[in-house]
């Protein structure tokens, strides 16, 4: 395989041709790195686009929403079973940890976190969603989710089928399984690959895809992309590895190896908006924070975490453990990346709506679809 013909922009948002090369030793005398930066001007562009935000307030959120999801985990230590979630506010720009007993308080304002008295613990909430997740759900029912803002589950109906009786029912059913609150959305959710288009990344039978994020011998994306044992094409239309395993539904995640002239590089593609961007980990963004999708369809995008271990009711069938973002997506951006900051979040896997007149879009997190194959993430 020629290195001049695959050399190009719109490779793939991880795998090119070519030298990735490690940097040589540096001299005892050699004068200190400058301090990374901590967005390109081209990202906090696109957050300024997406988010309506001003450079200086991309600026500030990004600082932001690195604290919080450093401070998060020891925050909840300190709540215990008290914990009932936690959130970015983006007001304040700080951690909110939910508590559900006031003792209990004070030890999480201690770590620098804010807090907030609820009902109910996340573990009650959890146990609540768990309970509707056992339910058949008619296709009305776009997704549910735990809310820890309002410590509730929140089951979201598609508007135009608010009346089906199926859809009643399984509310009635819901409503029986913990605290639901009820929320009309537009449409039903719906997986995010496409028929072949030449020139995007890759292609699984007729289906293109977009490549999600590299680990040590390949690349992960979303399952409904392609079975166990499918042959994988890049956009050449060449040989580029088989996938090695994929769940789909119940799970949106699968993973294929790469070889025949291919590597992996710990990169996401910025389509041009953007410069492409380095993963140098995978700590998870808390809900609230800002996040950047690579697909490729519509490229880079931004938007926020909206809620996380959502079920979503596809035609195919329920998959669980989501995280709902803001984001626009559309055909051919399933599998594709997102990210918050230089971590690795998750792959695209559906939603509704477009890049157009706007949308949600979910995404499968990837420190599940790393556990879950025993991949170690690619990272600079």
């Amino acid at each position: 395989m020629r290195h001049a013909t695959l050399l190009r922009t719109g490779l793939s948002a991880l795998l090119v041709i070519g030298a990735w090369t490690a940097a040589g030793p540096v001299s005892a005398s050699a004068a200190p790195a400058p301090a990374e930066p901590p967005a390109s001007a081209a990202l906090l562009s696109a957050m300024q686009r997406d988010l309506g935000l001003t450079e200086k307030q991309a600026l500030t959120r990004l600082a932001d929403e690195k604290a919080a999801t450093a401070l998060e985990k020891k925050a909840e230590r300190a709540a215990g079973s008290s914990f009932g979630g936690s959130w970015l506010d983006a007001k304040t720009g700080r951690l909110t940890i939910a508590v559900t007993t006031a003792e209990k308080a004070e030890a999480v304002r201690a770590t620098g976190a804010d807090t907030r008295l609820v009902e109910h613990s996340a573990k009650s909430l959890d146990a609540a969603k768990a309970r509707i997740d056992a339910l058949k759900a008619p296709s009305g029912v776009s997704s549910w989710h735990v809310d820890p803002a309002t410590s509730r589950v929140v089951v979201n109906v598609v508007a135009a089928e608010q009346t089906d009786n199926d859809v009643r029912a399984f509310v009635a059913k819901a409503r029986k399984a913990g605290p639901v609150t009820v929320k009309a959305t537009a449409e039903a959710p719906q997986t995010f690959a496409a028929g072949t288009v030449g020139g995007d990344p890759y292609y699984t039978g007729n289906v293109r895809c977009s490549i999600g994020f590299s680990v040590h011998g390949g690349f992960v994306t979303a399952g409904h992309c392609g079975g166990t044992g499918q042959q994988v094409r890049g956009w050449d239309n060449s040989y580029i590895g088989n996938f090695q395993g994929s769940s789909f539904p119940g799970d949106d995640y699968a993973w294929v190896n790469v070889g025949s002239g291919w590597w992996t590089v710990p990169v996401v593609l910025g389509w041009g908006t953007v410069p492409d961007q380095l993963v140098r980990g995978s700590n998870e963004a808390p809900i609230g924070a800002s996040i950047c999708r690579s697909g490729s369809t519509t490229r880079w995008h931004c938007g926020r975490v909206l809620a996380k271990n959502e079920t979503v009711n596809y035609s195919q069938g329920a998959v669980h453990q989501m995280t709902k973002t803001s984001v626009c997506a559309q055909g051919g951006d399933s599998g594709g990346s997102f990210i918050s900051g230089d971590q690795a979040q998750g792959v695209t896997s559906g939603g509704w709506g477009n890049c157009t007149s706007g949308g949600e879009t979910w995404y499968q997190p990837i420190n599940e679809i790393l556990n879950r194959y025993g991949l170690r993430l690619h990272t600079a």
